[in-house]
């Protein structure tokens, strides 16, 4: 083969390989968004490609491959989560890293290293203590919004310290926690945020899937949250809102007293104070509280 062909067998490979390249394929909203941000956060419905963005992301788009990142924190809602998903789902990192820069994975030690020498170690959100010792310049963090230890983010802060400027990309269907509420209000401050719904990946998904899912969720508080990822906040009307509730949070646990069966009869059967209708629920907290404040000054 003559080197005309030869180069022209390389052009041809090269642009074959570009035209399938993530950059090439990706939708405007997959893709790191410019400018100074320390953490990313994709908002997203179910289905959107949320776990091809996070693996493309560490593989590819600025971290493993370029050598931006050579210590990068994987974290998932739990250990399962993160192995079965972030590492070896279908749209995880090992299913979309090139021939040319596949990681090796050694599960025991829940780590991948790229023939850079990169390396990215698996976390669990449950064990927020894991990632007090670790250092990265990178992190991807998958579900935030199901994590059931949310000092779990805490910790992975402290540890994104290395490098010239430490990055973290956030993806999660939108729920109401405090921690997702506390991003979003830092938006524009070092936080970026990037919105999609599953109806922008409807060509890669099943035709069932929209026919039985999206027919019967559209249009519902929990469609609202889960296919269009609208951060759905509390219920009108609701007796307890997300504000009271976090306000009257408690770092531990108070002494509680016992209660007799007298008393329970008692916040079983209030009577019913002197309150119109509608306020009859906020009239039997009030009753129960003064009842409690006789009780303490003895008055019964």
């Amino acid at each position: 083969m003559s080197e005309p062909q030869i180069a022209n067998s390389f052009a041809t490979q090269l642009a074959d390989a570009l035209a399938v390249s993530w950059p090439a394929i990706a939708r405007p909203n997959q893709l790191p968004p410019p400018g100074d941000w320390q953490v990313w956060l994709l908002l997203a419905g179910r289905g959107f490609g949320k776990t091809r963005t996070l693996a493309e992301w560490v593989c590819v788009c600025q971290q493993a491959a370029s050598g931006q990142a050579s210590r990068i924190a994987l974290v998932a809602a739990t250990a399962a989560d993160a192995r079965d998903v972030l590492v070896e789902g279908q749209s995880g990192i090992l299913a979309v890293s090139p021939p040319w820069f596949q990681p090796v994975y050694e599960s025991s030690k829940r780590r991948l290293t790229w023939p850079n020498g990169a390396i990215a170690t698996t976390f669990s959100a449950e064990e927020p203590e894991r990632l007090r010792g670790p250092q990265h310049d990178a992190a991807v963090c998958d579900e935030l919004g199901a994590w059931s230890r949310p000092e779990t983010w805490d910790m992975l802060q402290f540890g994104l310290r290395l490098g010239r400027h430490p990055r973290c990309l956030v993806a999660t269907t939108p729920r109401p926690t405090r921690l997702i509420r506390e991003l979003l209000a830092r938006e524009g401050r070092g936080v970026t945020v990037t919105r999609g719904s599953t109806y922008e990946n409807r060509a890669n998904l099943a035709p069932g899937f929209f026919d039985q899912i999206i027919g019967k969720y559209e249009g519902t508080r929990l469609g609202r949250q889960e296919i269009n990822a609208e951060l759905v906040e509390d219920t009108p009307g609701a007796l307890w809102t997300h504000a009271i509730i976090d306000a009257t949070r408690l770092a531990t646990t108070p002494h509680l007293a016992r209660i007799t069966r007298q008393r329970a009869m008692e916040l079983r059967n209030p009577p019913p104070p002197p309150l119109p209708k509608k306020e009859w629920a906020v009239g039997c907290v009030e009753w129960q509280r003064e009842q409690d404040e006789k009780r303490a000054r003895g008055e019964e």
